[in-house]
């Protein structure tokens, strides 16, 4: 087999603290070219420092930073960020408001003044913005001024995109076309792009792969498809949509619920644990004269719960219960208008093939 190509972008082990407490606690990734990776986690877990150690603004404690095999930053070596061949794009755009639209994009090129031309004129015309240039960052809107953003960070044709949260300023009407105009682009132009939000949604939408940060750390790295199917911990569950847990002890591999048995190898004898569901793959059903459906393989024991409230929101309706065997809460997402009264008695079932089972929190995992 031909060997794989080096990653356009390596990070090893990189560390960072400030007055005493650890930031950015030994991370490590790569990037290839023409790959999306969001660093994703909520605010404070390190991902923004992380980004600008990588760009060079930010000294590490420790660590390595490669670029094309080429070291910006280990022992004995510290490459200004100038010399990194990186682009950067904020959230507050930072354009230069008494430049043009052109002259902002210009600013980081080099060449003659028809070469520089050449170039802005095709970027502008790439984030359709052609004949935009002589006007004003005052005088676009901010989808526009994130357009021109993008176009000045691609200008002198970086080989690494650091981008921290450049959405969050948009307004939710337009975010959806303008990342996707964005990852066409960057997928063009070739560069490896690493991508920081706190937003599921848009990592989902525009990574290759996800590297989910808590507290400093990576917790879990992979496709989107794999780290919202197989989160490593509930907290990772969490993080990327509501959740729903039940919680049981392990006994033989197996661990009984008022919705039947679930299977939980790995875990102890005796051994708690808490089985989490998301509300879309709660099956509910109707009440007849006080029993519910029959148990299935697929589905296991139906289990009998109280509507507390239903709301609508669009796409689809969420149901809140309370369940008869121990007055807990769970939460069922149903498509479409689905809003049963309070006090009504319903039915619910939990697909097997969607739950996950991790240790009780609070419990460190065994077996």
């Amino acid at each position: 087999m031909p060997d794989q190509p080096a990653p356009r972008l390596e990070v090893q082990s990189l560390s960072r603290a400030f007055a005493g407490r650890t930031v950015v606690d030994d991370v490590s990734l790569s990037v290839a070219a023409g790959q999306v990776t969001c660093l994703l986690g909520p605010s404070g877990c390190g991902k923004s420092t992380t980004l600008r150690m990588i760009a060079g603004v930010e000294r590490p404690d420790s660590g390595l930073v490669r670029i094309d095999g080429q070291v910006m930053f280990g022992p004995a070596v510290n490459r200004p960020p100038e010399a990194r061949g990186v682009g950067l794009m904020f959230q507050d755009f930072a354009l230069f408001p008494h430049l043009t639209v052109a002259a902002n994009v210009a600013f980081g090129l080099t060449g003659d003044r028809a070469a520089k031309d050449r170039r802005v004129a095709e970027l502008l015309e790439k984030v359709n913005l052609t004949g935009f240039g002589p006007k004003h960052p005052h005088q676009l809107s901010g989808g526009e001024q994130q357009r021109v953003a993008l176009a000045r960070a691609l200008a002198p044709r970086p080989r690494v995109m650091l981008m921290d949260e450049p959405f969050s300023g948009l307004d939710n009407r337009l975010r959806d076309g303008i990342r996707d105009t964005t990852l066409d682009i960057l997928k063009e132009e070739g560069a490896a792009v690493l991508l920081v939000t706190h937003e599921p949604d848009e990592a989902m939408r525009m990574a290759d792969e996800i590297a989910l940060m808590r507290r400093g750390r990576i917790v879990q790295k992979g496709a989107p498809y794999n780290v919202y199917n197989a989160p490593v911990d509930r907290a990772a569950a969490a993080f990327f949509s509501d959740i729903n847990v039940i919680r049981g002890t392990s006994r033989g591999a197996l661990t009984e619920t008022p919705f039947g048995a679930f299977l939980t190898p790995g875990h102890a004898d005796g051994a708690d644990v808490e089985i989490v569901i998301r509300p879309q793959h709660l099956k509910i059903d109707f009440d007849r004269g006080g029993r519910g459906p029959l148990p299935t393989p697929q589905d296991g024991t139906a289990a009998r719960g109280i509507v507390q409230r239903a709301r609508f929101l669009g796409r689809e309706s969420l149901v809140e219960f309370r369940m008869d065997f121990d007055g807990s809460k769970l939460t069922a997402a149903v498509p479409g208008v689905f809003l049963p009264k309070a006090g009504t008695a319903l039915w619910l079932m939990i697909r097997r093939d969607r739950c996950f089972v991790f240790p009780a929190a609070g419990r460190a995992p065994v077996a």
